[in-house]
């Protein structure tokens, strides 16, 4: 179970994200401002943070820039409904970690949450890692190369850049919005249908027949990569 902070002075956005965790399995502990959430942060040992960038007293990025002058690293999740991208550059300037604008989807913040604990997890060795596997798929990341059972994969630069990122969260649910700012770098346009068309590709590339699927799409939420079997 992972403890959650959750700074946030609208206290029905707060309930919901709290019931979400709680859904999960997660604990959440709430802060109504930011000098409080500051505080809290500072005073107990939390797997992440919740932040909200318009905070009644200390907004968020004046909490977030005096817990990372404390030592703090704790990993942080910008929420907001200032969505440009010079507001979403400031707030990870400031030391943000994954910055989400409102309105957002449960699903979509509890899958950034648990991939920023886990990136907090990984050793400082994982920074010098040379290879993913998950199944019988293998990527080299020296060489740029994947491989299924052996079988060789010939994979254009966006295709490989989307497979590795799914292999890093093998077993977790990523939305398209996460794929889209991930691999392209920019918000996600719901217009666009770059995602879709890229992971139909994948999947003729990793998935042939007589293999068992290895990408699977959750539907309303994502797509999932896990162990065929």
């Amino acid at each position: 179970m992972a403890r959650v902070l959750i700074v946030e002075d609208d206290a029905a956005t707060a309930a919901a994200i709290g019931q979400a965790l709680k859904e999960e399995g997660h604990a959440g502990e709430w802060a109504a401002d930011g000098r409080t959430g500051m505080a809290m942060a500072v005073a107990s040992d939390f797997d992440a943070i919740v932040l909200d960038r318009l905070l009644p007293g200390l907004d968020g990025l004046g909490v977030l820039a005096a817990l990372r002058a404390a030592g703090i690293q704790t990993p942080v999740l910008i929420l907001s409904a200032l969505s440009a991208l010079d507001d979403r550059v400031r707030g990870l300037r400031a030391g943000g970690d994954d910055y989400l604008a409102k309105p957002f989807e449960a699903v979509e913040l509890l899958a950034r949450i648990d991939a920023l604990m886990r990136r907090g997890k990984l050793p400082d060795a994982a920074a010098r890692e040379t290879e993913l596997t998950v199944g019988d798929l293998r990527a080299d990341l020296l060489t740029r190369t994947v491989t299924r059972g052996g079988r060789g994969m010939d994979l254009v630069p966006r295709e490989y850049e989307l497979l590795v990122y799914l292999m890093r969260h093998a077993g977790q649910v990523m939305t398209r919005t996460m794929l889209f700012e991930a691999i392209w770098n920019y918000r996600y346009d719901e217009r666009t249908n770059v995602i879709e068309v890229h992971i139909g590709r994948l999947r003729r590339k990793v998935d042939v027949d007589g293999e068992a699927p290895m990408i699977h799409t959750v539907r309303g939420a994502g797509y999932v990569l896990k162990p065929g079997s």
